[in-house]
């Protein structure tokens, strides 16, 4: 794309971003922007507990429990955040195959899907989809997917700051950026610079090239260079921080910083990338399950969900060893945590030392997927608590 086209998709996104609808006339069924306030008592720990903080969990002091098994969510990748009163939203891509999801012309969406919509009304605990359509509707029919993206709106983060909210997702490796004024009414989208495949090694940083896994014949299928996957997602302040998967066998965590808005100008890496990196490479060929815990990050490191917590910020991620031998697919997942050194947000950063947590490797495949959401003195995670459900856990006091 020349410099002439990329100043005239920054003018006209700038123009969208002006013009979009701010009316909850316009919104779904439903909709509606509540300020998060939770109602006076609630929310109450489990019988017998009280809430903590995560620091509490860094220093041994505090655990996850299990609040409830079984959300209504589907399994998988999703991103749950707190709209105000008892009412949460849950924004998860789906399919036809999977929800019976169709686009805005009517026609099935083929896995893995456009990203939903689901409510919970009764304090996060059970969510429902209300309509089996995609969120986003395509700006004609029928809808195309590199236009529209309708086939892979994967893996959505969303984060609500100053009146707006923000949601990236992955397509084709690489990140796009919508914006909105409501949730429910999103701009068209912008791709990350700088995020996707490449196959310029010469301008590819260290921490972003591919390398060998010894259970997959070439992990250099799409690129030799990769910054992108599943994303993170924080505002602060006018700066989106977005966090990416960098390389892969090994994989790394690292983040690019950028203006609040649709501009493509402005973005770069961020100082302190890579942000987290694998333990000592895959490890032993037949190691496998609890003994393989060290090693469970080592093709990818992606997925983030944060929340700050005083002084830090504290971060859930996705740490996926890959194949445990040849011929499957990944079949090896975890759930890391980690926390900054200190106020900033890109860098330097340091990994819990008891990662990977809540499960063991193999786990499956929608742990590390998970959703970190702060109500009040209550700091809950979703993810999956089997291969088929996606459940609620709390953080308490030991």
């Amino acid at each position: 794309m020349n410099r002439l086209a990329v100043s005239l998709l920054g003018i006209g996104l700038a123009l969208i971003e002006i013009l979009m609808p701010i009316s909850l006339a316009d919104a779904q069924p439903g909709g509606g922007a509540s300020s998060p306030t939770p109602p006076p008592g609630w929310p109450f720990p489990p019988p017998g507990r009280t809430f903590a903080s995560l620091a509490e969990l860094w220093a041994g002091q505090a655990e996850w429990v299990l609040e409830e098994f079984d959300t209504g969510l589907p399994v998988g990748e999703s991103d749950t955040v707190y709209r105000g009163g008892t009412e949460f939203w849950s924004y998860l891509h789906a399919s036809f195959p999977s929800a019976g999801v169709v686009d805005s012309c009517g026609n099935p969406v083929p896995f893995p899907g456009c990203v939903t919509l689901w409510r919970s009304v009764d304090g996060g605990r059970r969510f429902t989809l209300e309509r089996p359509a995609c969120l986003i509707p395509c700006q004609k029919c029928p809808c195309d997917p590199i236009r529209d993206h309708v086939d892979q709106q994967q893996y959505p983060r969303v984060f609500f700051a100053r009146g707006r909210a923000y949601m990236v997702y992955e397509w084709g490796g690489a990140v796009y950026l919508r914006i909105s004024y409501d949730g429910l009414n999103w701009s068209p989208s912008l791709r990350i610079p700088g995020t996707g495949w490449s196959r310029n090694l010469r301008r590819c940083p260290p921490a972003e090239r591919v390398g060998e896994h010894p259970h997959i014949p070439s992990e250099r299928e799409y690129g030799d260079c990769l910054a992108g996957g599943p994303p993170g997602l924080y505002v602060d302040g006018n700066r989106l921080y977005v966090f990416v998967n960098l390389g892969r066998s090994p994989g790394h965590m690292g983040c690019f910083v950028g203006p609040a808005s649709l501009s493509p100008y402005g973005w770069r890496r961020c100082r302190f990338n890579p942000l987290l990196s694998p333990y000592d490479g895959y490890g032993p060929l037949d190691l496998t399950g609890p003994a393989a815990n060290p090693y469970f990050e080592f093709r990818t490191m992606s997925a983030a969900d944060l929340i700050r917590e005083g002084n830090r910020y504290y971060m859930v991620y996705e740490g996926i060893r890959g194949p445990s031998r040849v011929g499957v697919g990944d079949d090896q997942f975890g759930l890391g945590l980690a926390r900054s050194q200190g106020p900033r947000l890109d860098g330097p950063w340091e990994k819990f030392p008891g990662n990977p947590i809540l499960m063991d490797l193999p786990g499956n495949v929608g742990i590390g997927h998970a959703d970190l959401v702060q109500v009040g003195p209550a700091i809950y995670l979703y993810t999956a608590t089997s291969s088929t459900t996606r459940g609620r856990y709390v953080l308490v006091r030991k």
